[in-house]
């Protein structure tokens, strides 16, 4: 940061400050491929002990105060308790993430299937994560569709945007006027021929005729190689679309990888967007969660690691020369705006993040924090028998 004054100094370590990272309740259990589920000791047994796990993140951490919820994963029989479950362990409920792609019934779509009766009960489940929203006080229900069809014929294209428009819009009249919706986009999988939600696209067109509170997520994964993601980002951001990330990291398809894992370079550049708008600050509302399915590092100090990554990489952002970068840009001096942006790139921010850490009383290192904390040893010593709540449970 020898480039920047005092004062923008400080600007660099508030805003990291007030950064805020979503972690979810089922990166935290049994998790796998679609070929195998390989079980690691210790992992939660229900959605309490997946909140216990969340807090820990956060203490070690300092950012990460959410923690997102998948129905039926996390289904309890008090929904209000479990909020205060989190709120006394310094962390409260995220966004409420809906299952319409694991039941028979949606083998040809949910919302977009041909049957009545099978849109029917897949709208009611989105209606009762609405509900569950208003008890967990979440502000977003976050929806994402395996709906498509595998073979040219097999359905009505159009027919089926026709159902999907309808089911969304009869989900948003139910929000609350606080709460929203998040419509999240994927290239392909399970559907290969057409995804009747395949691109940002499609998700931003419906959420501009549903109205203001629904906005686009953006995952990392679920984009086509080579796709410029940070040219989505730019563009939602500038049409107030953009509502909420899934972090993850890939290098085929949606491989569900650690953030920041298989290229920081573009999870540096997506952050370079966000605070080029200004749309870090926490109450600018977008939702930055993590969404990966660690196979087979462990849970815990594997989504500590993932926080620390988007750190490093805002505070990259941060130390951007806006000045120095308007200027280039302004004076067509290719060569030198882009090293402006490779200057704060190749800055080694690790000092300074373990600097901040310490200032807020925090240990510098958070993963060999946790290595000494012994709350692996501890829960996989108690979270034994029972049935684990795995990934697809």
């Amino acid at each position: 940061m020898s480039h920047l004054d005092q004062s923008a100094r400080d600007g660099v370590k508030r805003a990291l400050r007030e950064q805020r990272i979503e972690t979810p309740s089922w990166a935290y259990a049994n998790s796998g491929t679609r070929f195998k589920v390989f079980a690691q000791p210790g992992v939660p047994r229900d959605p309490y002990e997946k909140i216990a796990d969340a807090a820990v993140v956060h203490r070690l951490t300092g950012v990460a105060p959410t923690v997102a919820l998948h129905i039926p994963w996390d289904r309890v029989d008090d929904y209000a308790a479990l909020a205060k479950y989190a709120s006394d362990r310094g962390v409260a409920l995220g966004a409420i993430n809906s299952n319409v792609f694991q039941d028979d019934d949606y083998k040809l779509g949910s919302v977009t299937n041909p049957d009545p009766r099978v849109r029917r009960r897949a709208v009611d489940h989105l209606l009762e994560c609405v509900g569950i929203m208003d008890a967990t006080g979440s502000r977003d229900l976050k929806l994402w569709f395996s709906d498509g069809t595998n073979y040219p014929g097999q359905d009505d294209i159009r027919a089926r945007q026709d159902r999907l428009a309808e089911a969304l819009s009869e989900v948003y009249d139910r929000l609350g006027a606080e709460q929203r919706m998040l419509l999240e986009y994927k290239l392909f999988e399970p559907a290969f021929y057409t995804t009747d939600v395949p691109d940002w696209g499609t998700a931003y067109a419906h959420c501009l005729r549903l109205g203001p509170r629904a906005q686009v997520v953006i995952d990392t994964g679920h984009h086509a190689p080579g796709t410029n993601i940070e040219f989505i980002v730019a563009f939602l951001l500038r049409e107030d679309k953009l509502g909420a990330f899934d972090f993850n990291s890939r290098f085929y398809a949606d491989d569900d990888l650690m953030v920041g894992s298989a290229d920081p370079f573009q999870l540096f550049r997506i952050m370079n967007e966000i605070v080029a708008a200004d749309a870090l600050r926490p109450e600018y509302g977008i939702a930055f969660m993590l969404d990966q399915c660690h196979n087979i590092e462990p849970k815990i100090p594997a989504i500590i690691r993932s926080v620390m990554n988007v750190q490093e990489a805002t505070a990259k952002a941060l130390l951007v020369d806006r000045e120095a970068l308007a200027a280039a840009q302004a004076a067509g001096d290719v060569l030198g705006a882009n090293a402006v942006l490779m200057d704060a790139y190749d800055t080694d921010v690790r000092p300074l993040l373990a600097g901040l850490r310490a200032d807020l009383g925090l240990d510098p290192d958070p993963i060999a924090a946790y290595r000494r904390s012994g709350y692996a040893e501890k829960i996989a010593a108690e979270r034994v028998g029972g049935r684990q709540a795995g990934w697809g449970a």
